[in-house]
């Protein structure tokens, strides 16, 4: 009889276990799990703060280990020894995340910034073209001469008192006159061999040829009326000026740029006002200049008062066109340095103040105007040529010009030669 008890049919641990064997010989003895601890941690230590503790490790008495979860180690579920999210590292310190992609950082600042200077270079170049005046028609022109290589401008400053208030027509010393006469011609021819401005004398003698009006387009016959240049534009404005000019020299004019009083004032102030190296003491009391000898800085009503300047001057209309080309090379060279063009509050406002005054042809574009100022730029600096119209003389107070040496002036700027022709 079996004195062993026997197990529960519903033990399934085996027979070894448990309750008790059914089986004869008695149960074998069991395999006790050691303990094994590792080294004390060094006195005064912290269990978490100064590092976890050694835990008991177990191994049966074959040798092998005992499972462990981990739960013994001092980890909290879901870190890892190098420091993952929600917990410190091995080392104590709790770790950040991945580090930033700083390729893709610059990557999105420098496409940001090339957008931003593209919609802005965009929205200013729509702007400001939409401040021209493009009035002129040179269409209208009768029997033009051919273009020849190069780019020819008639640059035009008027008496236009237009957007001037009585106290600024006073502190200007323009007058009240109506209308609008010439003040100062210029031809600036721009080529591959350096750019050429040559003044057109207001007293030149000229005849006035067949032309179309401007306004009632009625065609006038040219009956070999000798007159002053200016007189062209008093009678039928800049589409019969630019006729008579091409009519007497033979040279085909591109592009027109006109500008009045109060728009000179207007650009010299807003780029901060213009150096020139005053040749000598000027007080003229019908320009209002009162300047003295040597370098300074001229506001906008003091380089009006200066370039209109006349009877002040020895040489008379001569003498002030060369002053005007002086103070207009001068004034297209402040507006183009990086001073102006880089500072946003010097460009816009005077690119403002220009774009509204100017009035020029139906074809000039942005871009010719720019090839104009940067031309004119040239001449102050050295990179080209400025005269006066050659004059061989006068006749009841017209200066007549020099026929064989305009031929030749006229020629080589055709053929966009070296100007070799002196003038006056």
């Amino acid at each position: 009889m079996n004195d062993w008890p026997e197990a529960r049919p519903q033990d399934n641990r085996g027979p070894r276990y448990g309750r008790g064997s059914g089986s004869a010989q008695p149960e074998s003895a069991r395999i006790m799990r050691q303990v094994r601890r590792g080294p004390a941690a060094p006195p005064g230590q912290e269990a978490y703060g100064g590092g976890v503790p050694h835990q008991a490790s177990y191994v049966d008495g074959r040798g092998h280990g005992g499972h462990d979860s981990g739960y013994h180690t001092g980890r909290v579920y879901g870190s890892s020894t190098a420091g993952g999210y929600g917990g410190p590292g091995g080392d104590g310190h709790y770790a950040h995340g991945p580090a930033p992609d700083w390729r893709r950082r610059v990557k999105l600042t420098a496409i940001t910034v090339a957008t931003l200077l593209v919609v802005t270079t965009v929205g200013t170049y729509f702007w400001a073209d939409s401040k021209l005046n493009r009035e002129v028609d040179l269409s209208l022109v009768l029997d033009r001469p051919e273009a020849g290589k190069g780019t020819n401008y008639l640059i035009v400053g008027s008496d236009s008192r237009a957007g001037l208030t009585d106290e600024q027509k006073k502190n200007l010393h323009t007058g009240s006159a109506e209308g609008k006469r010439t003040d100062s011609m210029m031809i600036l021819h721009t080529g591959s061999n350096g750019s050429t401005l040559i003044s057109l004398p207001r007293d030149s003698n000229v005849e006035i040829p067949t032309f179309k009006g401007s306004d009632s387009g009625k065609t006038y016959q040219g009956t070999g009326r000798q007159v002053k240049l200016n007189a062209a534009y008093a009678e039928d404005g800049p589409e019969l000026l630019v006729r008579t000019v091409e009519f007497n020299t033979g040279l085909h004019i591109d592009h027109y740029v006109e500008i009045g009083f109060a728009g000179f004032a207007n650009i010299v102030d807003a780029v901060g006002g213009v150096e020139m190296d005053i040749p000598q003491d000027i007080k003229d009391t019908k320009s209002g200049a009162d300047l003295k000898k040597g370098k300074q800085t001229l506001n906008g009503e003091e380089a009006l008062a200066f370039v209109r300047t006349r009877y002040a001057l020895a040489g008379s209309d001569l003498d002030r066109t060369k002053n005007q080309q002086k103070f207009l090379s001068a004034l297209a060279g402040q507006v183009a340095t990086p001073a102006t063009v880089l500072n946003p509050f010097k460009l816009y406002p005077t690119m403002g103040a220009g774009l509204d005054s100017l009035i020029v042809d139906k074809d000039m574009s942005l871009f010719g105007l720019a090839d104009m100022f940067w031309s004119m730029k040239g001449v102050s600096g050295g990179d080209g040529t400025s005269m006066n119209m050659p004059v061989s003389g006068s006749s009841g107070g017209n200066l007549l010009w020099d026929k064989a040496k305009v031929k030749q002036l006229v020629n080589e700027l055709n053929n966009d030669e070296k100007v070799t022709v002196k003038g006056n």
